[in-house]
């Protein structure tokens, strides 16, 4: 059975990316990236979007890796809010150094 607030909340969309700018104080922008099949010539192609995220600690660095959740409006712009840090910028240098 499931969960009754997620019930009448239903499900809130993720996605996945990189933190490219901090845009303010509790503000970060986020850049996804979406793989998908060119539907006439087979090609894998990359498309990117930016998202305007609230982050309310200030606790994501540019570079970071961070999974968003969608939210309610809370500015003009967001209308995402920052879920979890998945890596650190500092974590990824030392992971392509080894």
């Amino acid at each position: 059975m499931p969960d009754i607030q997620t019930a009448i909340r239903g499900v809130r969309k993720e996605r996945k990316g990189f933190v490219i700018s901090r845009s303010g104080s509790k503000s970060i922008v986020v850049r996804v990236e979406r793989r998908f099949r060119h539907p006439v010539y087979g090609k894998v192609m990359k498309e990117f979007e930016k998202y305007h995220v609230h982050d309310e600690e200030n606790e994501a660095e540019v570079g970071d890796m961070v999974r968003i959740v969608e939210t309610r409006p809370i500015s003009r712009m967001k209308r995402w809010r920052l879920a979890e840090i998945m890596q650190k910028a500092a974590d990824q240098k030392l992971d392509e150094v080894v």
